[in-house]
C-alpha cells in the first residue's frame, strides 16, 4: 500500500480554504439580492395590474403593459408617492397646469377634473395613504368638470 504525502503547506490550504469560504458567502449574498428583487418585481407587477383595472374603470384605455407600468413606478410608486404632499410636488404639479407659454407669458389655467384622475388613481394604489391629503388639495383647485368630451 502507498501512501501519499501532501503536496501543499499548511498555507495554502488555508489559503484555498478561505477563498472558497468568500466565494461560497458571495454567492449566497447574489440569490438573497435575487430573491429579493424576484419577491419586488412581482408585487409591482400585481400593483401595475390593479392600477390598470382602475384605470380601465375609470374609462381610459390604456396602451402601456404592467411591466412597462411596473419598470415606471416598481411596487412603492416611484416619484409619484415619494413626497405627493410636498410643496415643491404640489408646486411642480401646478406648473404644468398652465397654458403652455414661457417666461412672462406663462398663465395659469382651469383644467378638466379627469386630467388629474391618473394621478389620484396612482396615489390611491400605490400610497393610499397620502390619497387624502391629496384629495383636498385637488378638490380645493379651481377646476371644472369636462365630461365625456
Amino acid at each position: 500500500m502507498s501512501t501519499q504525502t501532501e503536496q501543499q503547506t499548511g498555507r495554502e490550504r488555508s489559503i484555498i480554504y478561505i477563498v472558497a469560504v468568500v466565494l461560497l458567502v458571495v454567492l449566497v449574498v447574489i440569490g438573497l439580492l435575487s430573491l429579493r428583487a424576484a419577491r419586488q418585481s412581482a408585487e409591482a407587477d400585481e400593483k401595475a395590474q390593479e392600477l390598470i383595472q382602475a384605470l380601465e374603470d375609470a374609462g381610459v384605455e390604456v396602451s402601456l403593459t404592467s411591466q412597462q407600468i411596473a419598470s415606471v413606478l416598481g411596487d412603492d410608486g416611484g416619484a409619484v408617492c415619494a413626497n405627493p404632499n410636498d410643496a415643491l410636488s404640489r408646486s411642480i404639479l401646478l406648473s404644468q397646469l398652465a397654458n403652455g407659454a414661457a417666461g412672462p407669458g406663462a398663465r395659469p389655467v382651469i383644467v378638466e377634473e379627469r386630467l388629474l384622475q391618473g394621478q389620484l388613481l396612482i396615489i390611491e394604489t400605490y400610497c393610499p395613504d397620502e390619497l387624502d391629503e391629496f384629495q383636498q388639495f385637488v378638490d380645493d383647485l379651481g377646476t371644472i368638470d369636462g365630461g365625456d368630451s
